[in-house]
């Protein structure tokens, strides 16, 4: 193993693909629920391809993965080791992972059981035999590994995504064939416990706690959540996670990292539009996107209507959907005459008060409402004018940073990983990429929808110049080579020594 390519092992319980490189399956394998895998995907392919000694360690979802007969699934896994001289994907082996067909589950108490027995395989199985020089964690199914870690005296990077965690006890723990007697001292219990023996039974283990509490350095995924976590603006956020980021970050052992979008999310390249367009030539691509959309959607079809879009999960208690709901009649009668047009491509709870909106007022071809579809749902970003992103809290957000790739300016809330990548539209137009209120309620989001109406009614010129520019500056910023070198500065910053990459070679 070359001193100057330290081998870094990434332990995430969804990805969405790996690098071909890494070999015959890499494509197949996709296990995701949510942003995490489409991060920890994308991360894997860019060190890959700077040439970094990445591996990756998930659990074989063998139905998820379309490698259910054991057979097939044997002869290609043999097929791959025999062409890549050393393995970089290593499957954690349970078959609680093989028959599934989503990566969490809704049942009580299967969650920790899969947890347990995928950080057993990488603790006992995965970390011996890819012996890495440092250990990137995600989330709290890979919460006990930092704690492990430090005995093997492996420095552990956790990155914190989502504010989730789970409690097992180290009877729990032990049972599922973890050893935690080697390193319980460096777990984070709900209550201290005053032994050994008393831990094991009556003070339980908090998984996400444990592992910022044990992880030599952390990150969340935005600079901004960081401060807002640590600072306790948050009331959703438990005490124990809250203290330890806190202490984290006074220590000068966390920072925030923003997520960006895949590379496929580019208009010159997506397959699902109907014209490829570029920040030069973007007018004809979103025409013949707007039209489309409209078709698709039941929206009239009008290429002078403003299409405002909304592509996030409708969650009240992150999202902000009832913020947009409360103000859908006053927004849709306020600018009529400008032939507005609302469209929500999403699922979740709120998706009946919208459709009883539409139908009560008689609004369905101003106002759409459909179950989400990922090739509908890039359509969208290409076809609208504005792009809704009121959450009430947001780790990091994928969309706001996608929407203006596809020159659509978003509207947002002033928190979190939105306030790092939506800054407000100057005057002139010369600086910003979007529209973002201050205050979490209805009024402040007509106040900015407001401003987007204003920006609309410019000259057709003028809005080239912006959205021009926009476009550009957004594939500067939201992409996954910047997002990765981040991450090499940190990598680089705990091994205290610099990642020699083949590119810096050349």
């Amino acid at each position: 193993m070359s001193q100057a390519n330290p081998r870094i092992l990434i332990v995430t319980p969804e990805i969405t693909y790996l690098p071909e490189g890494m070999g015959n399956m890499a494509q197949r394998m996709s296990a995701k629920a949510g942003g995490l895998a489409d991060v920890s995907a994308s991360l894997v392919a860019a060190l890959f391809d700077l040439g970094a000694d990445v591996h990756v360690a998930l659990p074989n979802y063998r139905q998820m993965f379309h490698t259910d007969v054991y057979e097939i699934f044997s002869k290609e896994l043999q097929t791959m080791r025999e062409r890549i001289p050393e393995e970089r994907i290593h499957l954690a082996e349970d078959r609680i992972f093989y028959y599934r067909d989503t990566v969490y589950s809704s049942y009580g108490g299967e969650n920790p059981r899969i947890a347990l027995a995928f950080q057993r395989e990488v603790l006992n199985h995965i970390i011996p035999r890819v012996r890495p020089d440092l250990i990137h964690c995600n989330d709290w199914m890979t919460g006990l590994i930092p704690a492990a870690a430090r005995r093997f005296r492996i420095p552990t990077l956790f990155t914190v995504h989502n504010i989730h965690t789970e409690k097992l006890t180290l009877d729990q723990i032990e049972s599922s064939g973890i050893d935690a007697a080697q390193f319980w001292q460096q777990l984070y219990y709900a209550a201290p416990p005053g032994s050994y023996e008393q831990a094991r039974s009556q003070a339980p283990v908090d998984q996400l706690a444990s592992g910022i509490f044990a992880a030599h350095y952390i990150n969340t995924v935005s600079p901004s959540f960081l401060d807002e976590v640590a600072e306790g603006r948050h009331s959703f956020v438990p005490p124990a996670v809250q203290r330890e980021i806190r202490n984290k970050r006074n220590a000068g052992c966390a920072t925030g990292i923003l997520n960006a979008p895949d590379a496929s999310y580019h208009p010159a390249t997506d397959i699902t539009l109907p014209v490829h367009y570029t920040a030069d030539n973007f007018e004809e691509g979103k025409r013949a996107a707007k039209a489309a959309f409209q078709e698709r959607t039941g929206l009239d079809i009008n290429p002078a209507a403003p299409i405002f879009f909304w592509p996030s999960r409708l969650d009240p208690v992150q999202k902000g959907p009832q913020l947009l709901s409360t103000i859908l009649y006053r927004l849709v009668n306020e600018f009529w005459g400008d032939n507005l047009q609302v469209a929500i491509v999403a699922n979740g709870e709120y998706q009946r008060p919208f459709r009883d909106i539409v139908r009560h007022h008689d609004f369905p071809g101003r106002v759409a409402v459909c179950d989400f579809n990922e090739s509908l749902s890039r359509l969208g970003y290409a076809a609208s004018d504005f792009c809704f992103m009121p959450s009430s809290f947001e780790p990091c957000g994928l969309p706001q940073m996608i929407a203006p790739i596809y020159g659509s300016l978003t509207i947002a809330h002033n928190t979190g990983g939105l306030k790092d990548t939506v800054t407000h539209l100057s005057s002139d137009g010369t600086a910003g990429n979007g529209f973002v209120f201050n205050h979490f309620n209805p009024e402040a989001l007509l106040w900015a929808v407001s401003g987007a109406m204003h920006f609309f009614r410019r000259s057709a010129g003028e809005k080239h110049t912006i959205l021009r520019r926009v476009m550009r500056e957004s594939l500067e910023s939201f992409n996954h080579k910047t997002c990765a070198k981040a991450y090499f500065r940190i990598y680089e910053d705990m091994l205290k020594r610099p990642l020699v990459l083949p590119e810096d070679e050349a």
